[in-house]
């Protein structure tokens, strides 16, 4: 994230089922990538580690998560 200027606003951590889930609110206005990009170069970087990693836009996470 800080090679990319995001700035990590929360984040929130949990065990679900024996795997470790963690949700990040984050800041990407000062990033010079386009989000398309920055999704790309993370979930490539998340598979180096073995890790998963999803990234969306805070309105469609909104979305999702209304009752």
């Amino acid at each position: 994230c800080a090679q990319n200027n995001i700035n990590i606003i929360d984040v929130t951590q949990t065990v679900l089922d024996d795997v470790f889930a963690m949700v990040m609110l984050v800041d990407i206005s000062a990033s010079a990538l386009p989000f398309e990009k920055l999704k790309s170069n993370l979930e490539a970087a998340g598979r180096e580690m073995g890790l998963a990693v999803h990234i969306m836009h805070e309105t469609i996470f909104n979305a999702m998560h209304k009752i």
